[in-house]
């Protein structure tokens, strides 16, 4: 078999090679010459995969996507051919979730507030909205789920409205690309909704650069009343709009679901997608290929209070790295995609285990901190 794998699914060969010849491709520029002969092709968002990419292949049977999000799959025409097509639905909605409470814990400083004072709107309730949902209430956060889809399905959850969204203190953004229908998604944040917030209130798109129309934006953003904004994704990636920059509290390159953890829990789901397409045992997993985190244990010597919880995070994560490294390299040639491609290695909350005793927890309990991420060890 020949395994076509994007270069920046992370130990691509090491889960692969098994399979048989393993040919490594830029995501971005990938070909439909290239892929001819592909068995296997695994891509990741940047790779759109429809009938032009595939026109010159006669043999592919699986095709497999390392990202929980699916818009850029021909699912219809993948279903015409009889190819087999999987994802990785939740691989990084925790590396997302932990992106979303560093940008906050950073805004809460910086400006002074108290985020458990907050309430938290959460736009789209699959799984990583349920994932930024459960991080944030797990520390005390109000927090509201708006999904019209998944209310109409008869979801037990309760949901909000979406006047409760635009008047809530922080919105936080985690639907797919939806271009048409009832459920769209396309432009959800245009100008009419945009011109309805205020300056008391932080955006924040995590999700698909398209969800907010970023010319609209620009409009916004050169009034007095705009919000606080935190955008990891942008409109024509990787050509987006740098106007917009001067204006973004937090700008980062579509890396917010970029932990190792995550990337690799993705690569490690299509191993086993593939596996059972071909009806083998899988034998592999993450832990065979991951190295042990710089560091990985602290003992909390003190009483535990939420002042101690942002330079927990930012140990593991803080997202001012990839804000500074960002505007620096944004301006180079093909900056975007090569921050994306280089990325410094970052590992998730649960890396970090918390050695604590039952008196050094007043403020949050030992579950909690385990549902906000990290792995807690009673002593």
């Amino acid at each position: 078999m020949k395994i076509y794998i994007d270069e920046n699914i992370p130990y691509g060969k090491s889960f692969f090679k098994g399979f048989g010849e393993v040919v490594q491709f830029s995501g971005r520029d990938v070909t439909a010459e290239q892929v001819k002969d592909a068995d296997v092709l695994l891509v990741r968002s940047i790779t759109k995969v429809d009938q032009s990419l595939l026109a010159l292949n006669k043999k592919i049977k699986f095709v497999g996507t390392a990202t929980i999000g699916i818009d850029h799959i021909d699912i219809e025409y993948l279903k015409q051919k009889n190819i087999q097509f999987n994802s990785a639905p939740g691989c990084n909605k925790v590396s997302v979730a932990e992106y979303v409470l560093s940008a906050l814990l950073v805004l809460a400083e910086k400006k002074q507030f108290q985020l458990t004072n907050k309430t938290v709107a959460i736009v789209g309730a699959g799984n990583t909205g349920t994932a930024v949902y459960q991080c944030l209430t797990a520390i005390g956060v109000t927090c509201k789920l708006y999904d019209p889809p998944l209310n109409a399905v008869g979801d037990q959850r309760e949901f909000c409205d979406f006047s409760e969204v635009l008047s809530a203190d922080i919105i936080s953004l985690h639907v797919p690309k939806i271009i048409t229908g009832p459920f769209k998604t396309l432009h959800m944040f245009d100008e009419h909704v945009l011109n309805q917030l205020t300056d008391k209130q932080i955006l924040i798109n995590a999700c698909r650069g398209e969800v907010i129309d970023n010319q609209a934006l620009l409009k916004t953003v050169k009034k007095e009343n705009c919000p606080t904004l935190v955008l990891d994704v942008w409109e024509k990636e990787p050509n987006i709009e740098k106007l917009l920059l001067p204006y973004i509290a937090l700008a980062t390159p579509h890396i917010a679901g970029y932990s190792l953890d995550g990337k690799v829990r993705g690569t490690e789901m299509l191993y086993q997608a593939l596996c059972k397409y071909l009806n083998m045992t899988p034998m592999l997993n993450s832990t065979d290929f991951m190295a042990k985190p710089n560091i990985s244990e602290i003992t909390i010597t003190s009483s535990f209070t939420l002042e101690l919880l942002k330079p927990l995070v930012h140990l593991i994560y803080d997202v001012r790295r990839d804000d500074a490294l960002f505007r620096i390299k944004v301006n180079e040639s093909n900056g975007f995609d090569n921050m994306r491609k280089n990325y410094q290695e970052r590992r998730e909350l649960s890396t970090l285990m918390l050695n604590m005793t039952t008196s050094e927890v007043n403020h949050l309990s030992t579950t909690d901190l385990s549902q906000v991420g990290f792995t807690v060890n009673n002593i």
